[in-house]
């Protein structure tokens, strides 16, 4: 018999979380973002799934190849652009449009003699400091970028470090509107958090992230308990034993938890090296046959310790989700210190995926 934790990828919620974001926008054309092989879900278990979309925004050519020999024809945005310019063949033959951020990339492209028209991506740096033309260089990198003949179209693309804030768009959007670039030109600008809370940033292209899997990006579930919005994926296990402790037994690694009156412990067949983040703090939510309690002692690499006071119907096969559709991601990670995004993209490969 395989261990008893799974990972259940539920169809029918990003199909539903598609359709809302979908509503959410003012008709704008969307990049469905599959990133870090779709954020830990696998993109092979969900693309076709989102096959409405206009297009898949990712960063590894890799994944852009899978795409296109699972059968995706459409539109693939790499958003970092290519590495290497050897990269330019694949793009070229593969039909992808990609981002450009740096110098070397436009001397690469004047360089390489496409077979094909390619779209490109111009990104503008405006405060994020990570990738991207300064404002004052956009204008004369849009000029040299419109001179190369084998570019069909050029598309202004920024990325928000705030948009999860009330204000935190103001600033880069007052930049990219101050930008000297023609009136044509279109922008993609918009992550989750803008798409969601900042209507003015959706202009032509809008790129979600993260809400297309039922996490919020601000990693408060609160702030998107009411969109409609549902996890995805769930992370399941079992009760593999019961241990029951009388005051002052210790449980784990480190003893640092110790029983302060009899108590019942279940043992969950979950470690950090399924992608369970050792960091978890004692009390942080899991869901024993549908009730919630909280872990104690230190997560092992192949277990966790559960309090079972709250369901003492709780036995061997008991079922658990750690997190999912019960149990939000975001709340999850906010009791290990970090955010949904880095919960989900950790699941380990050994994990079985089970798609519903």
């Amino acid at each position: 018999m395989p261990r008893p934790i799974y990972a259940e990828i539920n169809t029918a919620n990003i199909k539903s979380n598609f359709e809302i974001i979908r509503g959410v926008n003012s008709g704008q054309k969307m990049w469905s973002v599959v990133k870090a092989n779709a954020y830990g879900h696998g993109i092979s278990n969900i693309w076709r799934h989102l096959n409405s979309t206009d297009g898949f925004a990712l960063l590894d050519l890799n994944e852009a190849l899978l795409l296109r020999k699972e059968g995706w024809t459409g539109k693939i945005l790499l958003l970092e652009g290519f590495f290497e310019h050897t990269d330019l063949e694949i793009i070229d033959e593969h039909q992808l449009t990609f981002a450009v951020h740096s110098d070397w990339q436009i001397d690469a492209l004047r360089n390489y003699h496409f077979a094909n028209k390619v779209d490109v991506y111009l990104k503008v740096n405006s405060g994020m400091n990570r990738l991207g033309f300064t404002p004052f260089e956009i204008g004369n990198v849009l000029n040299k970028l419109r001179r190369i003949p084998y570019i069909n179209s050029v598309t202004l693309m920024s990325h928000f470090a705030n948009a999860d804030t009330r204000e935190g768009v103001i600033e880069p959007m007052m930049t990219i509107d101050n930008l000297h670039t023609p009136e044509n030109v279109e922008h993609c600008l918009a992550n989750s958090a803008a798409l969601l809370w900042h209507r003015d940033t959706h202009r032509n292209w809008v790129r979600p992230g993260i809400i297309l899997y039922g996490a919020s990006p601000s990693g408060n579930w609160a702030d998107i308990a009411d969109t409609g919005l549902k996890p995805v994926m769930s992370l399941k296990s079992k009760i593999i034993a019961i241990q029951h402790l009388k005051k002052g037994d210790a449980v784990g690694y480190g003893g640092n938890f110790r029983a302060t009156n009899n108590q019942t412990i279940g043992v969950v067949a979950c470690g950090y090296a399924d992608g369970y983040f050792r960091t978890s703090r004692e009390g942080t939510p899991v869901l024993v046959d549908g009730v919630r309690t909280g872990l104690v002692g230190r997560v092992s690499m192949d277990m966790l310790t559960v309090d079972l006071t709250s369901c003492p119907s709780a036995c061997i096969n008991s079922d658990v989700e750690l997190w999912g559709e019960h149990l939000p991601v975001d709340v999850v990670a906010n009791a290990a210190g970090t955010i949904g995004y880095e919960l989900l993209t950790a699941l380990a490969p050994r994990v079985t995926v089970r798609v519903i």
